[in-house]
């Protein structure tokens, strides 16, 4: 191959200098075939092969290749078949006896052919597309895959981000809620963070079925997110995630930007802290061409967002359940307690991203922080207290008081208790663990330490002395109640023990 700079040579020394292409072939070394090409391109035209490849080996077997690619496209990405993977099933399952290379070159070049083209998309201010991706960090000590929503707004390509324990219908939820405020808080009006529109690709968290029409029929739980917030939702096609590329994109550079190295946090709460502040930092720079920075950008996006609805959007997933015989209502494979006197009644669960509330009609019965684990077991003791006080001899192998923290005082109050006492003793003590229905741990701990100091052993004086704490006033204790404090032995004074002491003074 002879570069820009032979070409200009022969084609000076013969249309300049008006040599002939046989004289030109000569001085400069070069076939007749060359110098004619040389003359007839003013630069080297490349090479361009005029006929079909030969592949006398393969031919037999293109029509293998070509229905085994024609299959892939059905296929998910990731178990679809390699160049080599296509060589091996061609030599074990239809007896081909050639190289891997001509396999490769075949592949590769229908690989090209059918790889689809895209029409430049524009993106006007006010509009947002959503996705989640997956990455991994260490949160509380424990490393784990984390999903991660983002937000972005492909106009100024402000992005948000906020991580979660799992990819579910309250995580969504949530995401969305937390995007808003985020958007709001850089609005001028402190309101104004809700896109005109929001791009989505088929998450089963929006969408519940495509219909053959092309419409989706949406999940409960997106609709009412809509309702709330009013803003229109679009889907792409299925399967092409090029229709929102610009948060495909941002997956891809929030993981390499924000998220490498694998983060380490004490909570998903200060990741999250931690994200919202690398988002805002982001605003800084220029985004690909432009020569505006996305802060500067941002300010028409925000200028086409709806305000916040004035009241709040709860961000969770609402499910009916049966209580129990053991009062327990399972949320996503997970037993939750109520208090026994809710057993084998209808209740609503509500399941946030950090915790499940319980309601019987419209009280709260229960909330207990979210679990992510696989078939746990939730409680609260307190929620038993009232069942174990009618079956004291429950309370030793009662399970939802296993692993129950309490402070020493309490366990020393017990001892007291049931050593002066007897079964009534652990009756009386029941009944102390059951003022922390009422009160504070804390006070109720506070007064079983005064308790004992006193002597006043049982569980009438320790819940006057925590009323007493609760009503910030002196306690008053009839110690006539408790028989078991040591009793003074009062006498008359004699002069003779008198004397006595001034003896042993004299001594």
């Amino acid at each position: 191959m002879y570069g820009l700079d032979h070409y200009a040579a022969v084609r000076r020394f013969v249309f300049v200098e008006g040599h002939s292409e046989r004289e030109a072939a000569r001085v400069f070394g070069l076939a007749r075939k060359t110098v004619a090409k040389m003359c007839r391109f003013s630069a080297p035209p490349g090479y361009q092969r005029t006929k079909p490849i030969e592949r006398p080996t393969l031919g037999p077997f293109l029509g293998v290749i070509d229905a085994i690619l024609a299959a892939d496209k059905q296929a998910p990405p990731k178990q679809r078949h390699t160049a080599k993977r296509i060589f091996e099933r061609l030599k074990s399952e239809h007896g081909y006896g050639g190289g891997l290379t001509v396999v490769k070159d075949y592949v590769r070049e229908q690989k090209v052919s059918a790889r689809e083209t895209f029409v430049p998309l524009a993106h006007p201010p006010g509009h947002a597309q959503v996705d989640f991706g997956e990455a991994v960090g260490v949160i509380g000590g424990v490393r784990q895959k984390m999903h991660v929503f983002y937000m972005d707004l492909p106009y100024s390509d402000a992005p948000f981000m906020k991580a979660y324990p799992a990819e579910t219908t309250e995580a969504f939820l949530d995401g969305h809620v937390a995007a808003f405020a985020f958007f709001a808080s850089l609005s001028e009006t402190g309101q104004a963070g809700v896109p005109l529109s929001i791009l989505y690709d088929n998450t089963k968290l929006a969408v519940a079925k495509i219909c053959g029409d092309g419409t989706r029929d949406r999940t409960r739980a997106f609709t009412g997110l809509l309702s709330h917030y009013l803003f229109a939702d679009r889907f792409g096609r299925p399967g092409k995630g090029n229709d929102k590329g610009k948060v495909e994109a941002l997956v891809k550079h929030g993981r390499r930007k924000f998220l490498t190295p694998v983060p380490v946090a004490k909570s998903y709460a200060a990741l999250n802290a931690k994200l919202e502040a690398d988002c805002r930092a982001h605003q800084a720079i220029c985004a690909g061409r432009q020569m505006q920075t996305i802060a500067e950008r941002l300010r028409a996006d925000l200028a086409q967002f709806h305000a916040l609805p004035a009241a709040p959007f709860e961000p969770c997933e609402v499910r009916t359940a049966r209580v129990s015989s053991t009062s327990l209502v399972r949320y996503r494979g997970n037993d939750y307690s109520v208090p026994t006197t809710y057993g084998f009644r209808e209740v609503v669960v509500k399941g946030f991203v950090d915790d499940v509330v319980i309601l019987a009609g419209a009280d709260e019965i229960a909330r207990h922080r979210r679990s992510y684990e696989k078939a746990a077991l939730v409680f609260d003791p307190l929620h038993y207290l009232a069942l174990i006080e009618q079956k004291p001899g429950a309370l030793d192998q009662a399970a939802p008081l296993q692993h129950w923290d309490l402070p020493e005082q309490f366990a020393h109050l017990r001892r007291l208790l049931e050593a002066r006492m007897g079964r009534k003793g652990k009756r009386e003590y029941i009944q102390v663990l059951r003022l922390m229905e009422l009160f504070a741990q804390p006070i109720v701990a506070a007064a079983i330490s005064d308790a004992i100091k006193l002597g006043a052993i049982g569980f009438d004086a320790v819940k006057q002395l925590t009323l007493a704490r609760v009503e910030r006033r002196a306690p008053q204790l009839d110690m006539t109640a408790y028989p078991y404090l040591p009793r003074p032995t009062v006498t008359t004074t004699r002069a003779a023990d008198y004397a006595a002491l001034l003896e042993s003074a004299a001594a």
